[in-house]
């Protein structure tokens, strides 16, 4: 088995892969499956840490589009992080992975309060850390806050699982004949509108120059290769160059 190339990543998955082929809630295989991929790249001594969308259970920002007051939606959103994350530390446990989940919001009873300090010793003790309810303030997703947590943990990549293979240039599930980009850098991501993450997230990857891969979690052993260093989807880096 090859070497992993990174020793501390932060793992972003949408809430809708979780949902599997349905379109809403939990599909229990696809919870198993990424459980047991994050397990198996956690054998190479890979820190891992974890965020997750709510998008398959309630997306806060499209409440709002639909007359709710932007607040209170996106709190709403924060929970469904939260069940997500319970639904994949529950998966975890069962394949003996020692996990912690730290939530932005003060929930006592289900896991512990996010303290950055607290989560990088968990790293360092070979735990799979799940981070919930985003940022813990509206109007931010958990693009964003994922690209906080990467940053204040200090991993070296963002990998942003998803259920294409990467950036396209259009819709590849609407337009066959989008094509993927290999490598880009944040500018270009940012003045093309490429729907990567929110631009809040990428400003503040590049920034920092953290850099984010985007790949296809769907498909077996992925996260695994990119650990390894395959090149594997899309390459968003400061070095990038302007496509």
């Amino acid at each position: 088995m090859s070497p992993a190339v990174y020793k501390r990543i932060l793992l972003k998955i949408s809430g809708e892969v979780l949902a599997g082929e349905q379109s809403f809630g939990l599909d229990a295989p696809m919870i198993h499956y990424i459980a047991s991929e994050i397990a198996e790249v956690s054998t190479l001594g890979v820190e891992v840490a974890v965020v997750i969308g709510g998008g398959n259970i309630f997306r806060g920002i499209d409440a709002a589009d639909g007359g709710m007051e932007r607040a209170s939606a996106d709190y709403m959103g924060m929970l469904a992080t939260m069940i997500n994350a319970l639904a994949l530390q529950n998966a975890l446990d069962k394949m003996g992975v020692v996990t912690r989940v730290q939530s932005a919001i003060e929930m006592r009873q289900l896991a512990e309060g996010y303290i950055r300090r607290r989560a990088i010793r968990h790293l360092e003790k070979k735990r799979v850390v799940i981070f919930a309810a985003g940022t813990g303030n509206p109007y931010f997703s958990t693009d964003t806050a994922a690209a906080l947590r990467a940053m204040e943990i200090g991993a070296e990549v963002i990998l942003k699982g998803t259920k294409v293979s990467g950036i396209y240039n259009d819709d590849p599930e609407k337009n066959p004949a989008a094509v993927q980009y290999d490598r880009l850098s944040f500018l270009t991501v940012l003045d093309k509108r490429l729907k990567v993450m929110d631009s809040t997230a990428i400003s503040l990857c590049m920034d920092h120059n953290l850099p984010i891969i985007v790949f296809n979690v769907k498909e077996k052993g992925n996260i695994m290769r990119v650990v390894q260093g395959e090149p594997l989807g899309t390459l968003v880096k400061d070095d990038g160059g302007r496509t």
